[in-house]
């Protein structure tokens, strides 16, 4: 959910509750439609005797997914329910007995989730804190600021690698990587390796069956990300969810000849929908015909879509249609932009990664230390050594899985 956007109706609102609040949640469903919004009831659908954190994590999900705007959980006393929404990554759940509280839970803390104690409500009561709490928005800056500082704590909970991490393994392979090159063993340790990939596949003709083997595979072997087509975003964020592989979405893709406009909806929808990445391809013509301002304008919507929906940028560069200052501009705009990362291909065009380009973007974008993405024609253990040798900070492949049978078959590994 992303604080400063408008709350206007209709929204779309998560509604659940346990046996203890289903008779409350039964009244309130005809009074949410009847200020302008629509409901998602999650259950339960009776007074039988229910399990509430199920419930609440359901009703989480749904916002964390995007599929909602808000949610509304009801319980004994609320309490438990806001913690069990609280566990869902993008969740910020709120228990809130008053008025007063649901507006401060939204004016100061952008809470998405307000849950509810029937067995200290009246039904009126209820109302009003509903209402409220749809009603108001995050808006002061300086609750913004304090906001995200909430969000970022749960970003770096993950238990995936940091900026630092990589370095380090970067400058840890460069200095093994000569006692390695004879095959005698691995330049880094297999389970590293497998958190520096982008597990992939982009090709058109994917089928759902594919989607799922992709990331059934990449929940195996704990690849730090499936990277997929848009429209696979919403069945990838399903099959990973709760596994720590992270969805990872193309946008613009393979061209980069759609408008600005179009590249930053086409992002915010797959936030919406589950990536937390974003790879985006610029405007390759625009770059080689000097129309700076429009690359970075290019750029830098993608960027505001990913920062509101905490997610990160990637900005694919086709590197083997550019020149080497083509190259240089490119990452100087992606730095100017805001973007967390610059990649060499698409994996669609006339060449893919080469060390001498990791290398050429890794000095440029060193000052502000972006990340440094290695795809296309990445294909076997060595040519991913061979990237991270040359300072690629990630690696996106489709033979993801050779690459490691490949480094464990070095270690003396069994899978």
């Amino acid at each position: 959910m992303r604080y400063h956007r408008a709350m206007k109706a209709p929204l779309t609102i998560a509604l659940g509750a346990d046996h203890g609040g289903f008779e409350l949640k039964q009244s309130l469903i005809p009074f949410i439609k009847g200020l302008g919004h629509r409901v998602e009831d999650c259950g339960t659908h009776s007074k039988d005797a229910v399990d509430y954190p199920l419930l609440a994590a359901e009703v989480a999900r749904r916002v964390a997914g995007g599929g909602c705007d808000l949610g509304i959980m009801i319980d004994g006393a609320g309490i438990g329910s806001a913690m069990a929404a609280n566990k869902i990554p993008g969740v910020l759940a709120a228990p809130c007995p008053t008025e007063t509280l649901a507006r401060n839970a939204r004016e100061h803390n952008d809470a998405n989730v307000l849950t509810l104690g029937a067995g200290h409500l009246d039904q009126a009561t209820a109302q009003a804190i509903v209402r409220t709490f749809l009603a108001t928005e995050c808006t002061a800056e300086r609750h913004r600021k304090r906001v995200q500082l909430i969000r970022d704590l749960e970003r770096g909970s993950g238990g995936e690698l940091s900026g630092d991490d990589v370095r380090r393994i970067v400058e840890r392979v460069r200095q093994l990587v000569g006692s390695a090159a004879g095959g005698t063993r691995p330049a880094i340790p297999v389970a590293q390796l497998a958190k520096l990939i982008d597990h992939t596949l982009l090709r058109p003709d994917a089928t759902r069956g594919d989607i799922e083997k992709l990331c059934r595979e990449a929940v195996q072997h704990s690849f730090f990300s499936v990277c997929v087509n848009p429209s696979h975003v919403p069945q990838a964020a399903a099959l990973v969810r709760g596994s720590g592989v992270k969805v990872c979405a193309v946008v613009g893709f393979p061209l980069g000849a759609q408008t600005p406009d179009i590249k930053a909806l086409e992002s915010r929808r797959a936030i919406r929908e589950g990536a937390r990445e974003i790879d985006m391809v610029i405007n390759i013509g625009a770059l080689k015909g000097g129309d700076d301002t429009l690359v970075l304008k290019d750029i830098r919507g993608v960027v505001e879509a990913c920062k509101d929906g905490r997610a990160l940028c990637k900005v694919i560069l086709e590197t083997a249609l550019l020149t080497d200052e083509e190259k240089v501009r490119a990452c100087e705009l992606s730095m100017r932009a805001g973007a967390d990362f610059v990649k060499t291909s698409t994996g669609f065009s006339s060449g893919g990664a080469t060390a001498e380009d990791i290398a050429l973007m890794a000095r440029t974008v060193a000052p502000r230390k972006l990340g440094v993405k290695a795809s296309g024609g990445v294909r076997t253990y060595a040519d991913a050594v061979r990237m991270i040798e040359a300072g690629a900070t990630r690696i996106g492949s489709s033979n993801s899985v050779k690459i490691l049978d490949e480094a464990r078959a070095l270690a003396g590994e069994k899978e």
